[in-house]
Formats: C-alpha cells, sequence, structure tokens
C-alpha cells in the first residue's frame, strides 16, 4: 500500500500542535495521521484506521488508535462526526463543509455550499447565543444505492 506522505506544512503542523500540547509525537500517532491524511474524504471509522494500520503495524492496539483519535480530535486536527446515531467516523477535512449521508449504505460525501456558510442565521438562533460553527447533514438515497435498487 502506497502511504501519503505528509507535505511539510502538515508534518509542521502536527508537530506544532502536539508540542503546544505537550504530546510527545509518537510514530504511532504520525501513522495514524499518515492514516487519516491518505483517506482523502473516505471518513473512516476507529476500526477502519485500525485494520488498515494493523497490516504495517501489527502490535498497534485499537485502544491506541481510539484514544489518538479522540486526543486529535480534542487539538483540532481532526473532526468527530456521529452519523445517523451509528457510529463514529472522523474527518481530517478542516475546510468547512457539510455532509451528505446515504442512509442505506451509510456512506458520507462532502458537500461545499458556501451559500449557506455565508447566510444569515434565524433570529431565534441568534438569540440562543454564539454560534461557533455551522455544520449541515443532509440524509437521503446515494446515486449508486439508487441505481442498485434499479
Amino acid at each position: 500500500m502506497n502511504r501519503k506522505p505528509f507535505s511539510t506544512e502538515q508534518l509542521q503542523q502536527l508537530k506544532q500542535v502536539c508540542s503546544d500540547a505537550g504530546i510527545k509525537l509518537t510514530h504511532q500517532r504520525l501513522e495514524i495521521f499518515r492514516e487519516l491524511l491518505s483517506s482523502g474524504a473516505d471518513h473512516p471509522s476507529a476500526e477502519e484506521i485500525h485494520t488498515r494500520l494493523h497490516k504495517r503495524l501489527p502490535t498497534i492496539a485499537i485502544d491506541t488508535v481510539y484514544r489518538t483519535l479522540a486526543t486529535f480530535d480534542e487539538l483540532g486536527l481532526i473532526k468527530k462526526l456521529h452519523i445517523l446515531n451509528e457510529r463514529t467516523l472522523f474527518d481530517i477535512n478542516l475546510t468547512p463543509h457539510h455532509h451528505f449521508i446515504c442512509t442505506r449504505c451509510k456512506g458520507v460525501k462532502d458537500i461545499y455550499w458556501s451559500d449557506f456558510d455565508n447566510s444569515s442565521l434565524p433570529d431565534l438562533v441568534n438569540n440562543m447565543g454564539e454560534v461557533e460553527s455551522r455544520h449541515l447533514e443532509i440524509h437521503g438515497i446515494c446515486n449508486t444505492c439508487l441505481e442498485e435498487k434499479g
């Protein structure tokens, strides 16, 4: 399996964030981050990441993957997605975006929608407090599943 190399910028960001948090940048953390980078828009689960890593790091424990992903989420390096109340997925893409979730195959696709991101929120929302981020989930059946049905 070809591993995607870190860009200098990505490696520096990872090193800086870990250093600022007082966290040692171990080989396993590097490999977990690399696996997330190579996943692209895949939105893998901890179990999927563990399975992929286990091929080249046979001693890596699933608990290590879970703890590292939780740490990366807390540090703002990735985002944790709770999809359909069934599973937790991880997203390395920190660019503002939203998700289309197939209710049949559970696939997740990124949606970039600047009109939504830049729209004014209703007064009802503004009166609830200060909004820190927006994330929209659209649920439906993807084209692949629709074609399989037909």
